[in-house]
């Protein structure tokens, strides 16, 4: 899986195998707190950067530190979407489809 052509779906089997095997039962509520407190962890990196500074250390200097964050976001989203029987990848379609016209190219 570090193919960076990964596919949604292939990520989603990856997490449901990986609790399964362990037996972890993903309880909603619990989800989308970790979901909360880990954006919370994501913005605390940038929380007193100015625009320039964030990028950088999004490009650099915590880069390891803000890759795990992000990682952790995105396990619990994919998590909540598979407790919660959504098709995360369609979701995110439909989403960028509304976001396209509600700002339309220029």
């Amino acid at each position: 899986m570090n193919d960076s052509k990964t596919t949604v779906s292939e990520i989603k089997e990856f997490i449901r195998d990986f609790c399964t095997k362990r037996n972890w039962k993903m309880r909603v509520l619990n989800t989308a707190i970790s979901v909360n407190l880990e954006a919370a962890e994501l913005l605390e990196i940038f929380q007193w950067c100015d625009k320039s500074e964030a990028e950088k250390i999004a490009r650099e200097t915590d880069r390891e530190h803000f890759v795990e964050e992000l990682a952790d976001v995105m396990i619990y989203c994919t998590q909540l979407a598979i407790a919660c029987d959504v098709d995360i990848a369609s979701a995110i379609e439909d989403k960028m489809r509304k976001n396209a016209l509600k700002y339309p190219l220029d």
